[in-house]
């Protein structure tokens, strides 16, 4: 952003002053070209510009999101009813859900999700090769602005959690440790504390398992997610908060206890009395091509596996970082292959002090393996890629490496790959850095894996479908297994073997489990905060409900409403067999508050539609068969008539009877009821508000609600009409209103906003939504003012569990939900009290009352990465060349920051 001057002419500021341009203008072209590189925010095409990256292990993946990012990617989301997203996921993460769950600012409910199904969902956020999976299914990739950036958004939700410090918990559903049956108590052993086994390990401890141990060959844990994923794509504390989140379940890490050494060996854990064991050792050894036989990396040769785990272990602290140091490079590096992990290398010698890396594979660039984001980094970065070249020979000087020479590879016709020996390339370089994969081939592991059978790539044999070795109580997964090439697919084979090896505890006691794999979701304090609300002596389980309005239409809507769990529903309005309507022409649309927005997120909708068409009969039915059902979930009959004692008396004495736990005295919407002498037309009037209320309360016993409207000089009137009728059991605010005074939003800390808002009613029309929430909520504020500790149902607006919260704030006990159902779905309501919980739950923690609901304090960044400050930087340039050894004055609109000498800090 553009700050203001605090000193110097005004001429710079007026110049800013936006102006109707009455004649076209003229610039030399060689000027434009000399002041572009003070207004450029993306890089010089020209190498002269390259920054230098020695030493900088600062983020640099594309996916990273700010709250602001993340809000306005998660907004884009289609929302689909078949997404193909979900689909891509190895893990099988519930995309769609995660996505709505941070559009709703609720980061917990959206963490809660992503770890539910893949334990480390931070790591795979930031590592995933999502163009290849989730994202290149996304249906917007077929739509100009692209698809959704799934990875970011993941990393940012389980980023956000991370930062509230919450452990996990056991499932709060299973008995206590010391109540499990002794089928949980049996000895678990993973060997390699990679994803695979963190996965793998996590999932058996949800079980309930309590006694699992993971061996590290190494002194940090992490397995290739630590040692070989550089710094700037995968921080290591990032896979530390992980693991804590495994050990939170008992889950215990041996570190420097590696397979084949000291005499461990499956057959001496077996010894031990370890029940089951899971492999998950990775494929430790470099893949390593004959013409580097007897090179070291004295001589200026690594692997892959020599030279990231160096990187990893200067820069990752927790890593030994204070006593290790980087590898010393310069000149030219060659780094040959074509993968991931080749690219790391590239990226990662740069900021070993290479000053020029070439990327050599052996096919073009149609047929490189790693994924795009990868290749485009590196790009960014100056590397430069040399393909279709075959190594042949290295170029020694003074026994150290000198160069390389190459041989021209080419495709056949036929598709066969050849090596052109009459096309010979030679390249100097200082370094050769070889990525060419992995393998295992140590005897010593080999032999300790025994009685498990190994295939012909010296792999252990396995059931693909259950990770099972030829070993009934040995399972595999990760790299070792020979399935997995991704992280997040390692992650999967953990969490695949998990539930076999469970399967396979319980056969040994005696247990069956269900054919189907129920694997436990995650929990943490959180959870285990109540939202059940009692009101008027009804216990809702939770305070969301559904409006009598479309939603509720059927019994089957209202049935499956319960099963996703609502806490309440309100059934659609009905009237008796002689008032009974029929929709000639129903309709709901966008409304007109939603601009070129069309699909999921609607801020308004408007409607055409009267009180349900169904019998008074139909819905007394549906109630009883409702109740049978569903005991625990409250239902209130809304109901329906004109001015007329006896209509209004057999009417509320018939959904009495039915088993209902309230009723809804409907006078306000839907339109066209007016005309009729219902609805509305009562509803406007105190003396008959009154009235119809003491005709109710002498007809039943049951608690009811006269829903009623802001259309009217002062809401306040109409509900102390209600209360002077016959003490009000509570007021429900209708979701159709005309231009009235609102309250914008009132924030977490209770403080209101308030505001002006116009919401027309067109004719004909209806409006419903986001849009009406001011009005809705200043008319629940102005009863709840009026009538101290009067409970209130609101409706109108809330599309989140944020948005509920401000009108419990404002003196609402329960919420009714309309319009955000129909912009997605019943699901919805996972979302709303995940989101309560959390609200709720966060404000009873010190350490984060800074934070705004679920949004921590808005540091300074830039593409969701922080911005330093300028007095903690040497050498910053800053639209052109400017020296950090100055401290900023002022800002200029058209200039540049102007600095002032700073001389303790000038180098010259």
């Amino acid at each position: 952003a553009i700050g203001l001057c605090s000193r110097g002419p005004f001429s710079h500021i007026l110049a800013l002053n936006p102006r109707v341009k009455s004649h076209a203008d003229i610039h030399s072209t060689a000027s434009k070209k000399a002041e572009k590189k003070y207004w450029k925010r993306n890089p010089e095409k020209s190498c002269d510009s390259c920054l230098d990256l020695e030493n900088n292990f600062d983020d640099i993946k594309h996916t990273t999101l700010s709250e602001r990012g993340a809000l306005r990617e998660a907004m884009r989301c289609l929302k689909c009813a078949d997404a193909p997203c979900q689909k891509s996921c190895p893990t099988n993460l519930d995309i769609k859900s995660f996505i709505t769950s941070i559009a709703n600012k609720n980061y917990y409910g959206a963490a809660k999700s992503i770890l539910s199904d893949n334990p480390l969902g931070l790591t795979c956020g930031m590592v995933c090769p999502t163009s290849d999976l989730c994202v290149g299914g996304c249906n917007l990739y077929a739509s100009e602005e692209g698809p959704i950036n799934i990875g970011g958004l993941q990393q940012f939700a389980t980023e956000i959690f991370s930062k509230m410090g919450i452990p996990q918990v056991r499932n709060p559903a299973l008995p206590a440790p010391d109540q499990m049956p002794d089928s949980f108590h049996s000895k678990i052993a993973l060997i390699g504390c990679g994803p695979a086994s963190i996965s793998c390990a996590s999932f058996l401890a949800r079980l309930g398992y309590d006694d699992i141990t993971i061996f590290e060959k190494q002194k940090w844990i992490g397995g290739l997610s630590s040692a070989e994923i550089p710094q700037f794509r995968l921080p290591y504390e990032v896979v530390n908060f992980e693991v804590e989140l495994m050990k939170d379940l008992g889950v215990k890490v041996v570190c420097e206890k590696a397979l084949g050494q000291d005499g461990m060996t499956l057959l001496s854990l077996r010894e031990e009395g370890y029940k089951a064991v899971f492999i998950g050792i990775g494929l430790p050894q470099a893949n390593r091509h004959k013409i580097f036989d007897g090179l070291t990396i004295d001589q200026g040769f690594y692997t892959s596996k020599d030279f990231l785990p160096l990187v990893a272990k200067a820069s990752k602290t927790g890593m030994c970082s204070c006593k290790s140091s980087l590898p010393e490079l310069c000149g030219t590096v060659i780094v040959l292959g074509a993968g991931d992990t080749a690219f790391d290398c590239a990226t990662s010698a740069l900021r070993c002090g290479a000053k020029r890396v070439f990327v050599v594979f052996r096919k073009g660039f149609t047929n490189i393996r790693a994924v795009p984001e990868e290749m485009e980094l590196a790009k960014e970065e100056k590397c430069e890629f040399m393909p279709f070249l075959s190594p042949r020979e290295v170029t020694m000087k003074a026994g150290r490496v000198a160069g390389m020479e190459f041989c021209r590879t080419e495709q056949t016709d036929d598709g066969d790959w050849i090596e052109d020996e009459d096309q010979i390339i030679r390249l100097k370089a200082n370094y050769i850095i070889s990525a060419f994969g992995s393998m295992l081939n140590d005897p010593k592991v080999k032999e300790a894996l025994a009685p498990v059978r190994l295939n012909r790539w010296g792999l252990p044999e396995l059931d693909s479908d259950s990770m099972q070795t030829s070993e009934p109580w040995a399972f595999a997964g990760g790299d070792v297994a020979g399935l997995a090439n991704t992280t997040v697919e390692s992650v999967n084979d953990g969490k695949q073997a998990s539930w076999h090896m469970h399967k396979y505890l319980q056969y040994l006691h005696g247990q069956t489990v269900p054919s189907v794999p129920q694997l436990p979701l995650f929990y943490c304090a959180i959870d285990s905060v109540d939202i059940s609300v009692e009101m008027c002596g009804i216990r809702f389980p939770n305070p969301f409900g559904l409006a009598s309005a479309p939603p509720t239409t059927s019994t089957a809507m209202i049935r499956r409403a319960f099963m996703e769990g609502w806490g309440f529903a309100l059934t659609k309005t009905f009237s008796l067999d002689k008032d009974l309507v029929t929709n000639v022409s129903p309709r709901i649309v966008r409304g007109t508050t939603s601009g070129p927005l069309f699909g999921p997120g609607q801020s308004s909708f408007l409607n055409i539609e009267l009180i349900s068409e169904k019998t008074a009969a139909y819905w007394c039915q549906s109630v009883t068969e409702l109740k049978a059902d569903f005991p625990d979930n409250v239902i209130i009959s809304s109901i329906m008539c004109s001015y007329n004692k006896a209509d209004w008396t057999e009417l509320a004495q018939m959904a009495e009877a039915s088993g209902a736990d309230a009723l809804e005295l409907n006078l306000s919407c839907p339109h066209g009821m007016g005309e009729r002498g219902m609805g509305l037309a009562c509803g406007q009037d105190t003396e008959l508000v009154r009235n119809i209320c003491r005709w109710v309360r002498k007809a039943v016993r049951i608690p009811f609600f006269a829903k009623l409207t802001p259309n009217v000089t002062d809401i306040v009137d109409i509900a102390m009409a209600a209360q002077e009728g016959i003490l009000l059991t509570a007021i429900d605010i209708p979701v159709a209103l005309d231009l009235e005074a609102g309250l914008h939003f009132i924030k977490h800390f209770h403080k209101s906003f308030p505001a002006m808002l116009c919401v027309w009613t067109l004719k004909g029309f209806l409006r419903s939504g986001n849009a009406i929430r001011p009005i809705t909520l200043r008319a629940v504020s102005a009863i709840a003012r009026a009538l101290p500790g009067f409970p209130i149902l609101a409706t109108g607006g809330i599309d989140s569990a944020e948005s509920g919260l401000q009108f419990l704030h404002a003196g609402a006990s329960v919420l009714q939900v309309c319009s955000a159902v129909q912009n997605q779905d019943f699901t919805l309501i996972e979302d709303y009290c995940l989101g309560l919980k959390a609200l709720l739950y966060l404000k009873s923690i010190d350490e984060l009352q800074d934070w705004d609901g679920q949004s921590p304090p808005t540091i300074r960044h830039q593409k969701g990465k922080p911005v330093p400050r300028l007095e903690g930087l040497l050498a910053l340039t800053l639209h052109g060349d400017y020296s950090a050894c100055a401290t900023p004055t002022s800002f200029r609109g058209s200039e540049i920051i102007i600095f002032d000498l700073v001389p303790v800090l000038c180098s010259g």
